[in-house]
C-alpha cells in the first residue's frame, strides 16, 4: 500500500459535495491564529476581519452547494483555547456556512478514543492530521483509498453522538 501523492490542499481543491473534519484536541493554539488567540486571552474584542480568508472560502464552497462540517470531541470545563475556538472561530465560520457539531464526552465515554484528527472529502478521500503535544500542526497524510471506509464509519459515529453546536453552545458556552 502506497501513500497518495495528493495533498490536503489538492483535496480541498477537488471536492465536489462535502468536506468533513473531526477535531479531537483541546488545544490547537500553535497551529494558526496565534495573534487572535492572544487578543482573546487579553480580553480584546474580536476583530471584524478575524478568519476572513477562511470565511470567504467557505462562502465559495457553500455557495456552490458544497457542505463543510465538523465534529469536535471535547469535555468540560473548556480550555482557554476551546473557549476561543468555539466562541470566536466557530461562530465566525458559521457566517460562511460551515456547520459544527459537538461530541461532549464530559459525562460519557468517548466512542472515538484514539481516532486522529482528519478531513474526509466526498466519502472518498481522507487526510489524517498530525499535531505535536502542544497543539502545533505538523502536517497531514492523504491515505490510500482502501482506508476510507474506516473513516466513513468514524464520521458517522461522531455525528450519531454529537449535537449541533448552536444547541450545545446555548447550554454550555461562555
Amino acid at each position: 500500500m502506497t501513500t497518495s501523492s495528493r495533498t490536503l490542499g489538492d483535496l480541498f481543491g477537488a471536492f465536489e459535495r462535502e468536506a468533513f473534519r473531526l477535531e479531537t484536541l483541546d488545544d490547537y493554539s500553535k497551529s494558526g491564529s496565534v495573534d487572535a488567540y492572544r487578543a482573546f486571552l487579553a480580553g480584546e474584542p474580536q476583530p471584524d476581519d478575524y478568519n476572513a480568508g477562511w470565511v470567504e472560502r467557505l462562502r465559495s464552497y457553500t455557495g456552490n452547494g458544497k457542505r463543510v462540517y465538523r465534529v469536535h470531541i471535547l469535555s468540560r470545563p473548556l480550555t482557554d483555547y476551546l473557549r476561543f475556538e468555539l466562541g470566536w472561530g466557530y461562530r465566525k465560520n458559521m457566517t460562511g456556512g460551515e456547520e459544527f457539531f459537538i461530541l461532549d464526552v464530559t459525562e460519557k465515554p468517548n466512542p472515538l478514543e484514539n481516532v486522529p484528527d482528519f478531513w474526509f472529502f466526498d466519502s472518498e478521500s481522507v487526510a489524517v492530521m498530525s499535531y505535536d503535544g502542544g497543539g502545533k500542526y505538523l502536517g497531514s497524510e492523504v491515505l490510500p483509498v482502501e482506508q476510507t471506509e474506516r473513516f466513513e464509519r468514524y464520521r458517522d459515529l461522531a455525528l450519531a453522538h454529537a449535537e449541533p453546536f448552536p444547541t450545545w453552545w446555548a447550554k454550555h458556552g461562555a
